[in-house]
């Protein structure tokens, strides 16, 4: 049998969907390779398998657990450092961004929403793409996320290193996190956190704690604390608990996503601003990925583990399209906005390198 990398390529040969991923902090590999071309969905959440979601909560694609084969590798990570080695000068659609963010503030002043979360998308031409060695550096470059490689024929070609778990459900006990603020790391100097970023992360703490309250019998909370994703740093804040013995697993999902880490707060009014006025289509950026109650072995426990698509790219032929945001508040400034953005997008532009 072919290892997990061959079977990968083996399988975009053949334009059969796949995914390959790994868990943070974990030394293995999965794979998830369908053996059909048919474009399966998630629609109750009962289902078993792989689930990428977009952003809108549109479509749900599933890789069925009973129409893939499924391999499991150990695989040993070289965790060096990344080094910020790609250097780009380029501030195309600075200028554009920086008049949406003060569109959103001036959304909050009217008092619209209380933070809405801007993005943008940058595109970099590359040339003989190779998938499996950009999904290598990754695993390298950042051993506390989740990384994956995705493809679809009907949809295309996903890579991502997430640091945000939107939601790990084992039995009925839950774990999650409330992510927000972003610093570049520096090993001799400790992160402060300013006003304006722990009201962010305070913010998506108390939407999460508030929507899961009426689904939990128990729940547990963190005090925020720095949290270290590759080159930056955020405010985390971990929650976990127990559900209801009657939960229901598709409308815990429906109240969390989007978070307002990637959306804002309230969601449906800085969700509706977002679809007005960014100008393109977010696809499964800010979506969320990952195991739908599959049989775990050897415990033979149905599991999900969830988590919200952040530093990913969208391959398209010979274009990589990057996807990047942050979080607006009253107190946001747009040039800086856009300046943690370009931050942002050097932890994709770097494994390009």
């Amino acid at each position: 049998m072919p290892n997990i990398f061959e079977q990968s390529l083996e399988s975009f040969q053949k334009n059969l969907p796949f995914v390959l991923y790994s868990k943070p902090d974990s030394e293995h590999l999965i794979g998830f390779f369908q053996q059909d071309r048919a474009l399966h969905k998630a629609t109750t959440f009962a289902e078993k398998g792989f689930v990428f979601a977009d952003f809108e909560g549109n479509q749900s694609v599933l890789f069925p657990e009973m129409a893939c084969e499924i391999q499991t590798e150990k695989y040993k990570f070289d965790c060096e450092k990344s080094k910020d080695t790609f250097v780009s000068s380029s501030t195309d659609g600075k200028e554009a961004f920086e008049v949406l963010v003060e569109e959103g503030i001036k959304a909050i002043d009217k008092g619209t929403f209380q933070k809405v979360v801007l993005s943008r998308s940058e595109a970099i031409q590359v040339n003989d793409f190779n998938f499996l060695q950009v999904f290598k550096k990754m695993l390298s470059a950042y051993p506390t996320a989740f990384r994956y490689v995705w493809f679809h024929p009907e949809i295309g070609m996903w890579l991502g290193a997430s640091p945000e778990q939107l939601l790990k459900v084992k039995s009925s006990k839950f774990k999650t996190v409330a992510l927000a603020g972003t610093q570049k790391y520096e090993s001799d100097v400790e992160a402060i956190w300013h006003e304006k970023e722990k009201q962010e992360q305070q913010f998506v703490a108390d939407f999460i704690i508030a929507s899961l309250d009426s689904e939990v019998s128990a729940m547990e909370i963190s005090q925020p604390y720095t949290f270290q994703a590759g080159s930056l740093v955020h405010l985390k804040t971990d929650i976990e608990g127990v559900f209801k013995n009657d939960f229901n697993l598709m409308k815990v999902v429906q109240v969390l996503h989007p978070t307002p880490a990637v959306c804002g707060l309230p969601k449906e009014s800085s969700k509706a601003f977002i679809l007005e006025n960014e100008g393109y289509d977010r696809r499964f950026y800010a979506g969320f990925l990952g195991e739908l109650n599959w049989d775990v072995l050897p415990e033979r426990t149905c599991d999900s583990d969830f988590f919200v698509n952040l530093r990913c790219m969208e391959i398209q032929q010979n274009q990589v399209q990057l996807y990047i945001g942050c979080g607006i508040t009253k107190d946001s400034n747009p040039e800086k906005e856009y300046f943690e953005t370009a931050n942002k997008a050097m932890t994709m532009k770097k494994i390009l390198n």
